[in-house]
């Protein structure tokens, strides 16, 4: 461990970690999918909830291990790298770049999608290609010039976008119809995994909640116990939120593709229930695209600062903002790239698998590390042996099965792509 890391304050507890956790998991994903997710499964969406929770649980539990044993800064890509070398790194760093981005994308075109709903001026081509650009350029240049969000706007933020939520799940229950909420037909186990591939987007984003590992209390009692409340909270929330929507729009919420959520509220509360949720989903929205913006060019930047891709401009630091500015710019103008060209489920469903890969890469990382490197004492280790990583292979192995074949036959090509551009980058280092 660093002597900068040894001078962090342990000062986060269970439920300062819990709320971090709840915090990024609950984003863009809960206010959209709930129609996608009816139309493929109805009443028995319940089912690929409880599926993607148990999944997400099993993951975050290998990334409180990793995170215990790889304490340098990189995320994903410090544990992957660690554990099998540079090349893996790199797959990794490259793999959580582009599926960040096309996670930004999706939800940049949800957000144009709710604001249409609520107003047909923003369906016109010309004001959705405009307002991308202001999105994500925006957000760019605020975070060049160095202007971060404070503590008070974050929490204003995750304020904004729990309360429309729990009174949707509060007062929702007298709408309800018990009708709409019977299960005709259990899903099969094809169709439950292509559910969940979509679903599985409103849970990613946890793994940013525990890289506050360092500061924390206890961390071998309080990361467990953080992942157990957060994990279990979020998924109790999104099944209340699925089922109130059901229950109130029965077989017309696979219609209500991007707002179903300020539809259901609509019925329960009138117009202004629909105004309070797209407002909700808007700042939810808009908060989870900063916050992706300001964090995850620092990938490109470590990326680009070790060498392991061979544009050096990427690791430039502003001399007066003293931001990554370049890597922040570039990572801005692919993502709008990719949300003016792409729709929202395609987006989800690309994303979710390059997401999936980079944690299948950590959990293999965890078995890597346990038996290579001799554990500290300070070190938080899964318990019940090798359950839990193998547990969470075969379910990350059964997800990717259900990509279609153009999408598993697209990320081998990916694979092969990449590595063939590492080689020549190694090549021309070793000439150099």
């Amino acid at each position: 461990m660093s002597h900068q890391e040894e001078e962090l304050k342990r000062t986060i507890g269970v439920f300062g970690l819990s709320a971090n956790i709840m915090n990024v998991i609950i984003g863009a994903g809960i206010f959209a999918l709930p129609a996608i997710v009816a139309a493929s499964m109805g009443a028995s969406s319940i089912i690929a909830y409880l599926f993607c929770g148990l999944l997400m649980a099993l993951i975050m539990l290998c990334f409180a291990e990793a995170s215990s044993k790889v304490t340098q800064t990189g995320g994903v890509y410090s544990y992957i790298e660690t554990a099998f070398g540079p090349y893996a790194g790199f797959l990794a760093g490259v793999f959580t770049v582009m599926g960040t981005l096309l996670a930004d994308a999706a939800v940049s075109n949800a957000l144009v999608n709710v604001l249409a709903a609520a107003h047909p001026f923003f369906q016109q081509t010309l004001v959705r290609f405009s307002f991308l650009t202001i999105v994500f350029f925006g957000l760019a240049f605020i975070n060049v010039i160095g202007v971060k969000q404070g503590i008070g706007l974050v929490k204003i933020n995750t304020i904004a976008k729990l309360i429309p939520l729990l009174l949707l799940v509060t007062f929702g229950w007298e709408a309800v119809t018990t009708a709409n909420l019977t299960i005709e037909s259990f899903p099969d186990i094809q169709q439950l995994g292509k559910t969940s591939l979509v679903l599985f987007f409103a849970f990613q984003g946890c793994e940013s909640g525990i890289v506050v590992s360092g500061e924390v209390i206890n961390p071998k009692r309080t990361i467990p116990k953080a992942i157990f409340i957060s994990i279990t909270a979020v998924v109790v929330l999104y099944m209340l939120i699925q089922t109130v929507a059901q229950g109130v729009l029965g077989a017309e919420l696979p219609q209500y593709t991007a707002t179903p959520l300020a539809a259901t509220a609509k019925v329960i509360f009138g117009p202004i229930g629909f105004l309070i949720l797209t407002i909700g989903a808007a700042i939810s929205m808009f908060g989870f695209l900063s916050g992706d913006i300001l964090n995850n060019p620092r990938t490109l930047y470590a990326l680009a600062r070790d060498r392991v891709i061979p544009i050096k401009a990427l690791a430039k630091i502003h001399p007066s903002f003293a931001t990554p500015y370049l890597s922040i710019i570039l990572y801005a103008a692919i993502g709008f790239l990719i949300a003016v060209t792409g729709s929202f489920e395609s987006l989800v469903i690309i994303a979710s698998s390059s997401i999936l890969m980079v944690y299948l890469g950590v959990v293999l990382a965890v078995i890597k590390l346990r038996y290579s490197q001799p554990t500290k004492p300070d070190e938080f280790t899964i318990p019940g042996g090798l359950t839990i990583p193998v547990l969470s292979i075969s379910i990350i192995l059964y997800f990717l099965s259900n990509l279609a074949q153009n999408e598993i036959i697209g990320t081998v090509i990916a694979i092969i792509v990449l590595t063939a551009i590492y080689a020549l980058i190694r090549f021309s280092n070793t000439k150099k």
